[in-house]
């Protein structure tokens, strides 16, 4: 099976995060036919395994572990293709059949060629769109423990860069994320009765208006949901509140957090109403290993491909908790500006660029392992 075949087979049966049991089936069992050794990880997902022939030192065998998602997202899927999703609501609409590819593209060279030192290890990881993320489940499991782990390398589809260009950024990256929840507990009762409520209307509102003013330069914080049961002349007694807070800094993170609980404990005070705060951690931040990245860019020149050095981006990925232990490195895969824009459900990567991220992935690979 070629690799597009792959991503299309991907595509037209797409899974939700920790659903991908049909997912990691097939993966399992086009890596079988290819003789790759595999087992599962993290509920649903596949850890491949490829040993070079290359002799290495005693001790722990040097490593790099790719790392794929390959998980999909709540969406009905409106692009037409002949491999168009079969899963009603369900669609590949981030690139994650892309990754998964070019990861078996790699592992299917490296299977067929194993002229390389050491291992490498291919991780399918499932649910990537989705607290707690696939990546802190993986590792919980410590499957990397016995090797020697000269980097986690990911990747992941960009349409504002064309097919032939990978994009890269040396140290932060890609923002922390949290998930921020209120529930904003008064005395409601007629909208013309004032002086008689606790009104959580009020606080909420101030709420949101405080916590806005919190945004900065390299910090975002957003309330997207805002639940109120009252009426023209009715002031409920509770409101529900949700957003996110993304960060690139732990201890300014930290610093947020006790500054978000601060605000509501204030207000609560000043208006008499109990508002419960919930932050549920997300992904950390991730931060791209600096000499990586250099060797990264310098190969992708010498290949002949464009490169670019990206902006801090604002969006997460779990690929952040790999980041906190070994040597990581995530970079941009061109897949042309007429893809249309991820988390859409008429998003359409150009598939001429699974062989361009094929070919760099194994050739960082083996560089990491043959320097």
């Amino acid at each position: 099976m070629t690799p597009v075949e792959f991503r299309r087979r991907l595509h037209a049966h797409p899974e939700l995060s920790f659903q991908e049991y049909d997912t990691a089936a097939f993966i399992a069992e086009q890596l079988s036919a290819l003789g790759i050794e595999y087992r599962p990880i993290a509920q649903t997902g596949i850890l491949a395994r490829i040993d070079g022939n290359g002799e290495v030192p005693a001790g722990k065998r040097p490593t790099v572990v790719l790392r794929a998602d390959i998980d999909a997202l709540p969406l009905c899927e409106q692009t037409g293709l002949a491999w168009q999703s079969q899963n009603e609501g369900v669609m590949h609409a981030c690139g994650h059949d892309m990754h998964a590819a070019v990861l078996f593209g790699v592992l299917q060279q490296l299977a067929a060629n194993p002229d390389f030192a050491g291992t490498v290890l291919g991780l399918f990881q499932p649910g990537e769109e989705c607290n707690p993320g696939g990546a802190s489940i993986v590792l919980s499991e410590r499957p990397f423990d016995d090797f020697d782990i000269r980097a986690v390398i990911g990747e992941h589809v960009e349409p504002q860069l064309e097919v032939g260009t990978l994009g890269f950024r040396a140290g932060k990256y890609m923002a922390s994320s949290d998930e921020l929840r209120f529930t904003v507990i008064g005395i409601g009762g007629h909208g013309a009765m004032r002086h008689l409520l606790k009104d959580p209307i009020a606080a909420a509102a101030e709420l949101v208006s405080r916590l806005l003013q919190l945004n900065g330069e390299e910090r975002v914080l957003s309330i997207g949901k805002i639940e109120a049961a009252g009426a023209t002349n009715v002031i409920p007694d509770k409101v529900y509140l949700e957003g996110t807070l993304r960060t690139f800094d732990e201890q300014e993170r930290n610093i947020l957090h006790q500054r978000i609980g601060n605000i509501a404990a204030e207000i609560d005070r000043r208006i008499g109403v109990t508002t419960t705060v919930d932050i549920n951690h997300g992904y950390p931040c991730v931060v791209n290993n600096e000499e990586l990245v250099r060797r990264a860019v310098t190969l992708a020149q010498l290949d002949g491909l464009q490169t670019k050095m990206l902006p801090l981006r604002t969006t997460a990925e779990d690929f952040g908790f790999y980041c906190t232990r070994y040597p990581a490195l995530f970079y941009r895969l061109g897949v042309g500006a007429a893809a249309g824009r991820p988390h859409t459900a008429t998003f359409t990567p150009d598939e001429q660029a699974i062989a361009v991220g094929i070919n760099f992935m194994k050739r960082l690979t083996l560089q990491m392992l043959n320097p």
